[in-house]
């Protein structure tokens, strides 16, 4: 079973690559866990359909871009998880280690973005209240259920007049792909 206390362990011997070019925008998203009878599970959010947006709809971490006023991606990432799902990161949570950086892909080009991905403790009961603005619902999704044969699936986008399939997570009818897929399945290599 996949306890926090196993990704303590794991994230300690995890030497997280990173993409240092200050050339590129940085981003941060988090992975929120909490322990469960069937072991850890973490946070996913439904984002919001907006304009110019281009994850718009898409399932995803909390989490966003670097403002100039964040101090670090430490800041950022728990600005951002409190602003779309209302949980306090600094007061709640306990942070565990990062994940590989990640250049972000958008219509299959390389986008000038990094993302990093957090790992965070809760730290006790949190309860999730997504702003609508960004967020259109956040739950809990057990990591061991990703591991399952039903949880693998393909997301399929029309780009450049052609269909292309992109590797997927299906959890009760809700898709995850693209970015977050490829952070989610970093994380249960570095998990084993």
């Amino acid at each position: 079973m996949i306890t926090i206390d196993v990704v303590k362990e794991r994230l300690r011997s995890h030497h997280a690559a990173r993409l240092e070019d200050r050339s590129l925008a940085h981003a941060a998203v988090a992975i929120v866990l909490r322990d469960s009878d069937i072991g850890a599970e973490f946070i996913v959010i439904h984002r919001s359909h907006r304009q110019g947006d281009p994850w718009s709809g898409h399932m995803a971490l909390p989490g966003g871009r670097r403002q100039a006023e964040d101090r670090d991606l430490l800041m950022t990432v728990e600005r951002e998880t409190r602003e779309e799902v209302g949980v306090n990161l600094e007061r709640e949570g306990e942070l565990l280690g990062r994940l590989d950086d990640l250049r972000a892909v958008g219509r299959g080009r390389l986008l000038d973005l990094v993302i990093t991905p957090f790992v965070y403790a809760a730290c006790g009961p949190i309860a999730l209240t997504p702003d609508p603005t960004e967020v259109q619902s956040a739950f809990w999704i057990s990591l061991a259920t990703l591991r399952h044969d039903e949880a693998r699936g393909v997301y399929r986008q029309r780009l450049n007049d052609q269909e292309t399939e992109f590797p997927a997570f299906i959890y009760q009818g809700h898709t995850i792909w693209g970015l977050t897929h490829r952070i989610l399945t970093g994380f249960l290599d570095v998990l084993g």
